[in-house]
């Protein structure tokens, strides 16, 4: 899903459930907050510090409007949120693959605002590991998704081979501010 799944590795748990249910597996919301230190506008560039002093530089993609308007000193805030439902396929089934997306734009003269997408998707249980615990998913085009499942009993409740509709919701809003005085 793009840049925005950086901050995936703080944390989704993923599971499955019994034929015909659904289950809805609340992911990570993390927040990130750092100030502007440099800034390359050629490039899209800006490079972060976070609160342990820390650097960070991230490309900022020409879809950003306002770009021209961040400053060094700025104070930067990302909430990054996911969020996955896995339901059991009933046998013969149609397959889905969907994939929608949307952006909202915050007011003002700093750039900000929320982007999110929503994926649906058939995807086949293609691994089960009770020692981890852990499930892994295949799907269309080469896709591989592998997650840690928090609950070792939902992992009895499916099987290798099984068919899935999993969807992946994602978001991330970002807000510039001026530094306060």
């Amino acid at each position: 899903m793009g840049k925005i799944s950086g901050f995936m590795a703080l944390g989704l748990l993923a599971s499955a459930v019994a034929f015909a249910q659904v289950k809805e597996v609340p992911g990570s919301r993390v927040t990130k907050t750092g100030t502007v230190e440099a800034i390359d506008h050629t490039a899209r560039m800006i490079t972060l510090k976070n609160e342990k002093g820390e650097l960070d530089t991230i490309d900022v993609p020409k879809t950003v409007e306002r770009f021209s308007a961040v400053k060094v000193g700025d104070n930067v805030t990302a909430t990054y949120y996911d969020n996955v439902v896995v339901r059991v396929k009933s046998p013969g089934e149609a397959p889905v693959n969907t994939l929608e997306s949307g952006l909202t734009r915050t007011t003002g003269d700093k750039p900000g605002g929320t982007v999110a997408a929503q994926r649906t998707m058939t995807a086949k249980i293609e691994a089960i590991d009770t020692s981890i615990p852990s499930i892994t998913f295949a799907g269309p085009n080469g896709w591989k998704y592998s997650r840690r499942v928090e609950d070792k009993n939902v992992l009895k409740q499916v099987k290798v081979g099984d068919q899935v509709d999993f969807t992946w919701t994602e978001a991330i809003q970002v807000t510039v501010n001026a530094p306060k005085k």
